[in-house]
């Protein structure tokens, strides 16, 4: 538990014989650490799934990505030069004065 959390906890336990309301925040404290906080449940949270999940897809997508430019880096170019543009250039590929 955080040091920090751990202090505040303590804290309102001890405020909370004068004021009982103050022992519920401790344990809304206790409650919300346990089932939100950092390292909660099992150690694959859904959240970090979700992201490991959008990671690996991303990822997957570049690599391929990547595969495709340079197994065709050679047609795009000999495409463009035929054209008379730049691949990936400013002109966006379209031909010489033609916007």
């Amino acid at each position: 538990m955080n040091p920090l959390l751990l202090l505040a906890v303590v804290a309102l336990i001890g405020f909370g014989f004068k004021e009982p309301v103050l022992w519920l925040a401790a344990a809304v404290l206790v409650f919300g650490h346990v089932r939100y906080g950092r390292g909660a449940g099992s150690p694959g949270n859904r959240g970090d799934t979700e992201y490991r999940e959008y990671r690996d897809r991303r990822d997957r997508q570049a690599r391929m990505e990547r595969r495709y430019q340079r197994e065709n880096r050679g047609r795009l170019a000999r495409q463009a030069r035929r054209q008379g543009t730049q691949p990936g250039g400013r002109d966006g590929g379209r031909p010489p004065g033609k916007q």
